[in-house]
């Protein structure tokens, strides 16, 4: 017995939360029975290296490159990215890659290389492998962007999966971004960064890792280029990362170094290289393209945890419309459930919840609930019952249900990972459907399962089907949550076949962007906590999951006014525009916030109504390209530093750089513009960058720039599609894409290209077609031109 958990127990016991305390005591010390009994000891293990170049097998895209104590293969697929995998490790099977891999590029060739070694010549990329096992990524013109050296593992002697890690090196002026959801970033820092989804279990803050949604993807941005890297393994690990340092011209420039160690699972890892558009265009046919959202899902969202009943619903509504305030979700927490129990309503508090979401759908408001995974282990419980019969629950190593403590008490958790039991739960949505819920957020599913001490999850030694291939926890935790938006999606798919699902998910992994998006799950009420939900919003895009947004307000405490206003003024930005609070928190209704306070967010309400044909264009390029909506600065120049640099502004598609107030009392702030001819959207006043420039920003609004020549979809005032037109600067042209949608449903729309032009002192719009150029089908108005 470990007596600093002994201590543990005795003091949750007796904080005065008796009767759950004591459950989640109980539920600590069973996780450890169940690990002790089901996990290999790890005794002594057998460091292993590559070994010497032996020889070669050339095959479709590149070929086999075999050591005297492992084998490397490498492909060059037709999209450009590059595979390799040691050990005999292919692509397949992944729980990331959508469908079947990219056919190889057949122009690829294999060739020897200096010193033994062998090289990898594809159009976009070279890759060259020394004879000791080093693998070095190249632009077509020789320069190195990405250098893994020879990866090193460490095996029990007695068998069980192997520890690896690999060590790369970068360009020194490298930087880093990606690895999923993390506060601290977009850009990462030096440190240490864990992938484990894990629920952190208070709100958190910018110094908080891991999060809700790890992803092994990194997305690196240098002069000589960019690229992303995924390492395709589920297992626990760690990335360590170290940005490099120039010399100053004296030649002796440090190179930026990250450092992956991995408990186990495959050592195969892709590559794509290219401009950031190109790249996360590529990490999109891999992965799978983003779902699209219903457009009433890009308008704002109310949540709460207490709404309590529904006429409090009713309330809180009546107050949106009463105040001229666009609604479009309003989102249903737990307290809406019959004692904490999935798919199922308190009859009490909601007894006529179809009705009220009649009710609501004619005023163009929709139902949201909240989906967790847990299910209370109690017969009777018609989910528990159904599911024991299907045999849908997650086992120990002795074959025996695993038991957890979540919200309805003691719980079981649905194996997500067999595909019967992905049926058995999207069926189960009909029942949701049935009381008028038109979308669904998965809550709790790293899983959650609550300790009083050690690791808030299920056991790691607990069995999982992993597609028959059998395995534990220690390999199905990360994706957990991902085959369970795939259930909820494709069930939905099926029970309402002519809509579009509305999905997202607190916790996640790659390829989750395929059945939705997510949120920043509890993120601590605080000006760090603002700047945080930028950067989740960000680096989460970097890594192909476009929709996502933070609980406007933070999740717990009272925000000031002030504090409140410039979240909101942020969020009304963002994909997902979704006001939440927990259960103790202040209130996040506007008008709780003073007259000045709901004026200025009435106007940020409009205003993301007035763009959402905007956003909606932005969700379907999202699917066909893998381009999110919200973009770091330099995404269209990479090569710019500065740029590189700045984490406090960011790109709404082409057309918008928006600047937040993320600091108390700021009303000016400077804002860094890439090159070109910006105006400010209110003031009509034009700036030409690259530059930094110093800005008013008054409580009532905060700075949003439009790119010269840019067109863009509004909502007019009739309701219509307008075209807002930014005068392109003299002797250049501009443009825009417009894609209109009716809001559900499969159609394909075609997509509307739009040239501006200037003729003398007039900026002249067309639409360009096959057939020429024609008169655009919406109203134009035109705008920077005095």
């Amino acid at each position: 017995m470990d007596g600093r958990d002994l201590v543990r127990s005795v003091s949750v016991i007796g904080s005065g939360r008796a009767a759950q305390g004591l459950r989640t005591v109980r539920a600590a010390w069973r996780r450890r029975r169940i690990d002790a009994a089901g996990l290999p000891p790890r005794g002594a293990e057998r460091a292993r290296v590559p070994g010497q170049v032996t020889g070669v097998a050339p095959g479709p895209g590149g070929g086999v490159i075999r050591f005297s104590r492992s084998e490397l293969r490498i492909t060059v697929a037709v999209n450009g990215a590059v595979f390799w995998g040691w050990d005999g490790a292919g692509p397949q099977p992944s729980y990331a890659l959508a469908g079947s891999c990219p056919e190889p590029d057949p122009r690829v060739l294999l060739e020897p290389d200096k010193d033994g070694g062998w090289r990898v010549v594809a159009e976009r990329v070279t890759v060259t492998v020394s004879r000791h096992g080093a693998v070095e990524v190249c632009t077509p013109g020789g320069v190195t962007l990405r250098r893994d050296l020879p990866p090193r593992w460490w095996e029990p002697v007695g068998g069980g999966a192997a520890r690896w890690m690999q060590r790369s090196e970068v360009a020194a002026d490298a930087r880093f971004f990606g690895l999923g959801g993390r506060a601290s970033g977009p850009r990462l820092r030096d440190g240490t960064y864990r992938l484990w989804n894990t629920d952190p279990g208070r709100a958190f803050g910018p110094g908080d890792d891991p999060l809700y949604v790890t992803m092994p993807v990194q997305l690196v941005v240098a002069d000589a280029g960019t690229h992303l890297v995924f390492h395709d393994t589920t297992w626990d690990g760690t990335v360590v990362l170290r940005e490099g340092e120039e010399g100053a011209g004296s030649g002796h420039d440090r190179a930026g170094r990250c450092e992956l160690r991995m408990d186990g699972g495959p050592l195969r890892c892709w590559v794509m290289v290219g401009a950031p558009a190109r790249v996360l265009h590529t990490w999109a046919s891999l992965t799978g393209a983003p779902a699209l959202p219903p457009a009433w899902a890009l308008g704002h969202q109310h949540a709460r945890w207490g709404f309590g009943s529904e006429q409090e619903v009713r309330r809180v509504v009546a107050g949106y419309q009463e105040r001229d305030l666009p609604l479009d979700a309003v989102h249903l927490d737990i307290d809406h459930y019959d004692d904490h129990q999935v798919f199922t309503v308190d009859q009490e508090r909601f007894p006529k919840l179809p009705q009220l979401a009649d009710e609501l759908r004619r005023d163009g408001i929709r139902l949201v609930s909240i989906v967790d995974p847990a299910v209370k282990a109690a017969p009777g419980n018609a989910v528990y019952d159904s599911g024991t019969a299907v045999d849908a629950f997650v086992r120990d190593a002795s074959g025996r249900t695993v038991h957890g403590v979540v919200w309805a008490g003691e719980s079981v958790f649905p194996d997500f990972t067999h595909a019967r039991v992905r049926s058995w739960w999207g069926g189960l949505y009909e029942e949701r459907l049935g009381q008028g819920f038109a979308g669904f957020w998965h809550d709790m599913n790293e899983p959650t399962s609550f300790s009083a001490f050690g690791e808030r999850t299920l056991p790691r030694s607990a069995r999982h089907a992993l597609e028959g291939r059998g395995g534990d926890h220690r390999e199905a935790h990360n994706v957990y949550a991902l085959c369970m938006a795939r259930a909820g999606y494709e069930g939905l798919r099926e029970l309402s076949p002519g809509e579009r699902p509305f999905l997202f998910s607190r916790s996640g992994w790659a390829g989750m962007q395929r059945y939705g998006g997510t949120w920043s799950g509890d993120v601590a009420t605080g000006w760090p906590g603002l700047r945080a939900s930028l950067s989740l919003v960000l680096g989460l895009g970097l890594c192909g999951l476009p929709y996502s947004g933070p609980d406007v307000g933070g999740f717990d405490g009272s925000p000031s006014p002030e504090l409140y206003l410039r979240w909101f003024q942020l969020g009304a930005y963002l994909p997902l525009f979704r006001t939440h609070a927990s259960l103790r928190a202040g209130r996040r209704e506007p008008w709780e916030f003073g007259a000045e306070v709901l004026e200025h967010a009435r106007v940020a309400l409009h205003e993301r109504r007035r763009l959402v044909p905007y956003f909606v264009t932005l969700a379907h390029l999202a699917r066909r390209t893998g381009a999110p909506y919200v973009r770091p600065l330099w995404w269209g120049a990479p090569e710019d530093r500065a740029l590189r640099d700045c984490e406090d502004t960011f790109l709404l598609g082409d057309a918008l750089l928006v600047a937040p107030v993320l600091d108390p009392g700021a009303d000016r702030r400077a804002v860094q513009l890439p090159r070109g001819r910006w105006y400010d959207t209110v003031t009509e006043q034009s700036y030409e960058g690259p530059a930094q420039v110093l800005v008013d920003a008054p409580l009532s609004r905060i700075p949003v720039f439009a790119r010269a020549g840019a067109v863009i979809p509004v909502r007019g005032a009739g309701g219509g599609v307008e075209l807002e037109v930014w005068a392109p600067a003299r002797g250049r042209t501009g443009g825009g894409l417009v894609v209109p949608d009716a809001g559900d449903g499969w159609d394909e729309p075609e997509i509307e290209r739009y040239v501006a032009r200037r003729q003398g002192g007039q900026v002249v719009v067309t639409r360009e077609r096959e057939d020429g150029s024609a008169e655009p089908p919406h109203p134009v108005r035109v705008r920077g031109l005095g």
